[in-house]
């Protein structure tokens, strides 16, 4: 019988369960995505070093477009992968620029190097990342008054072709000068002038207009083209190179950069 007022006895507790949690399912993502996160490359720079067999992830070879990875997988590049990657940018330098490290309160050209100044018409279909200023550094040099083609990479084996001591690339630059330059004069410019002890190589220069001259060199001494002027009477009022090699300035214009296509060669 229930007594009225007196609550029924309570059932004896169950014994705690204890629920085993389930792992969290590790997130896969992209190899092209992580890759382009990482500022290796871009997306569709990394899907084509995945189509080639360059990409490696955990040690092993990626074979498929698509393929997933977990977000800190280690990923690295095949040797041929690592020396396509490296990019080469072409800047039409501004007067007031230096082109390597800062100095005098002057902005080194690298600053230039950002997206809302990269060239609408660049045909390289590269996208710009931050890993691209990494190691980037002027193969030959512009002086801070003169303007033109500057070549920035990160890749040794164009810088050792551009500037080396044993390099034949010929750079190109228009020279507008005052003054009266002879026959003899032009003569000396072409060949016969020596700068701090040194024979000049020959140079190939010739008149574009009345006031500006094409020089044609293979060397690139400090200050050359002003100092060859000076000895034949004239003063150079502006300079602008226009081609190195193979590639030119073209329709770059100033204060703008593209990226070397990878189907140009200097």
């Amino acid at each position: 019988m229930t007594r009225l007022g007196l609550k029924s006895p309570a059932t004896s507790p169950k014994e705690p369960t204890h629920a085993t949690a389930m792992p969290e399912p590790i997130a896969m993502i992209r190899v092209s995505k992580l890759m382009s996160e990482r500022g290796m490359c871009s997306r569709r720079e990394a899907d084509e070093y995945i189509a080639k067999g360059w990409v490696m992830v955990n040690g092993s070879r990626v074979e498929e477009l698509g393929t997933r990875a977990p977000h800190n997988a280690k990923i690295t590049l095949t040797e041929k992968g690592l020396g396509v990657s490296k990019v080469t940018i072409l800047i039409n330098k501004p007067i007031g620029y230096v082109s390597g490290q800062a100095e005098d309160e002057y902005k080194p050209a690298i600053t230039l190097v950002k997206p809302d100044n990269q060239f609408s018409e660049d045909k390289s279909k590269k996208v710009f990342i931050r890993q691209h200023l990494k190691g980037l550094a002027p193969a030959g040099r512009l002086d801070i008054d003169t303007t033109g083609l500057l070549v920035l990479t990160q890749d040794g084996r164009i810088a050792k072709k551009l500037i080396g001591q044993d390099t034949e690339i010929e750079k190109e630059y228009l020279v507008r000068v005052s003054g009266t330059l002879t026959e003899s004069g032009m003569e000396l410019l072409h060949h016969g002038l020596e700068l701090d002890g040194k024979a000049l190589k020959p140079a190939k220069v010739s008149w574009v207009n009345e006031d500006q001259l094409r020089f044609v060199l293979r060397e690139g001494k400090k200050r050359q083209i002003r100092r060859m002027c000076e000895f034949v009477g004239l003063s150079v009022t502006g300079l602008k190179r226009v081609r190195i090699g193979r590639v030119t300035l073209s329709k770059l214009p100033i204060g703008q950069w593209r990226y070397l296509d990878d189907k140009e060669l200097f």
